[in-house]
């Protein structure tokens, strides 16, 4: 049987480990080097209630741009299948995104072919992960037996993963060739059972309407 001190040494030792859980936005481990500088961005929530890095040059009025240049969103690096994650997987995220990104930035801006004009944005955007990760712990996990239990779920792979996606993006103005808007993201999809569970693209589209929604409702 836990003695008293046992399980306060345990939720001490819980809380110190929770403190390190998944963060919900990304690290400086986790930026790819799509954007040239990341120093200027700040925590902000978007309209969906997501906490992401951004950065607005404050000197430029947004209403003025009227037209858009998309530049497809791409891989950034380009990330290599694995067996949990498939080039097929891969493959559909990719178009998935592309297709409601554009289309939401379509309902706030008339998407030229040209990117030029003094009144046109040009946008750029890369998904720089597609990643799974066990699960950071529960806060009923933090007693000692429950941290030896949870320590061997991790290690033989029957621990629960969580999927992430993340997201870097920014809008040039065509005609100085200046970032006016930044933005990084990170994402979670579905919980997968384990490690041997493949990740698909329904376990991540969530993330991507999400960040429709936040383009479309963006004041």
């Amino acid at each position: 049987m836990l003695t008293t001190k046992q399980i306060s040494a345990g939720i001490v030792i819980g809380s110190l480990l929770l403190g390190g859980c998944t963060s919900k936005v990304a690290n400086n481990i986790e930026l790819s080097g799509f954007l040239s500088d990341y120093t200027h961005l700040q925590k902000v929530n978007s309209p969906s209630g997501q906490t992401v890095l951004r950065w607005v040059d404050p000197s430029v009025n947004s209403k003025q741009f009227t037209n858009l240049y998309y530049e497809p969103i791409k891989f950034y690096p380009t990330p290599k299948p694995t067996a949990q994650i498939s080039q097929d997987t891969l493959n559909k995220v990719l178009s998935y995104t592309n297709q409601n990104i554009k289309s939401a930035l379509g309902q706030r801006f008339t998407l030229v072919n040209s990117p030029k004009g003094a009144n046109t944005l040009i946008f750029r955007g890369a998904i720089t992960g597609v990643t799974t990760a066990n699960e950071g712990l529960q806060f009923y996990e933090v007693i000692p037996v429950a941290l030896v239990i949870a320590g061997t779920m991790a290690v033989t792979g029957n621990r629960s993963q969580d999927t992430q996606l993340f997201f870097e993006g920014q809008f040039i103005n065509a005609a100085t060739g200046k970032p006016v808007f930044e933005v990084v993201r990170k994402g979670f999809g579905k919980q997968l059972n384990n490690d041997s569970q493949k990740l698909t693209v329904e376990d991540l589209k969530k993330i991507v309407t999400d960040m429709a929604s936040d383009i479309t409702h963006y004041q």
